[in-house]
């Protein structure tokens, strides 16, 4: 019989010196349905099957993991797709198309947290959307690069690892060298916080961007 962790909702802030953030549902809005409507436009059919909140298939988690580069991932995409003549813009356009505004009420809380607590991030992301996403802070935050909020940033392309297995939550641990106890995560999908909740962190389910702003931190 598979046994449940327990995810915990209500942290201790007593005991609380780190917090480990996701990025896209908590700093940044996303809406993965804008990529799919995208991608269908393009003529790729089921394409919620390639890649979801919670699902992503082999050709999107080795993006995510840096073991192919946007160039191949183009290559390889169109090969599976079908459809040669669809062009690399095309694919980035339609694969960037989930990446909305920030949440700016969250990148300003940050700010604050910094001064109480160390910050880190880990996001399950790609060069792709990497590169995007970091030229909008930086337009948007007078210069500032993302990474500036955090200790330590991890992106799964850069550190070949990806959420949720437990396993990877460890790994940051010990390379951080950070306690599960003292350490809070932040995340909007279920799994990841299930991953994390196996590793000893405490844990937060966040439904909305706008419920961090209401968590006593």
């Amino acid at each position: 019989m598979a046994t449940t962790i327990p995810v915990t909702q209500h942290f201790n802030k007593a005991t609380l010196n780190n917090i480990i953030f996701d990025f896209g549902g908590v700093l940044l809005h996303i809406d993965f349905k804008k990529t799919h409507e995208a991608f269908e436009a393009l003529g790729i059919k089921n394409a919620k099957a390639h890649f979801s909140q919670h699902h992503a298939s082999q050709l999107f988690s080795r993006l995510e993991t840096g073991h192919i580069t946007p160039e191949t991932f183009y290559d390889l995409f169109r090969m599976e797709a079908g459809i040669p003549d669809l062009s690399n813009e095309q694919i980035k356009d339609a694969w960037n198309a989930m990446l909305l505004a920030y949440a700016k009420e969250n990148v300003a809380l940050l700010h604050q947290l910094k001064n109480k607590y160390n910050l880190y991030l880990f996001s399950n992301t790609n060069q792709i959307h990497y590169d995007w996403f970091a030229a909008l802070y930086q337009n948007e935050f007078n210069g500032e690069k993302l990474e500036d909020l955090f200790k330590s940033a991890w992106f799964s392309h850069e550190k070949g690892v990806r959420k949720p297995d437990a396993a990877v939550f460890t790994h940051m641990l010990t390379t951080e060298n950070l306690l599960p106890a003292e350490t809070l995560f932040i995340d909007d999908t279920i799994g990841n916080i299930e991953g994390a909740a196996a590793a000893g962190l405490q844990t937060h389910l966040l439904k909305s961007p706008a419920e961090l702003l209401l968590l006593d931190l």
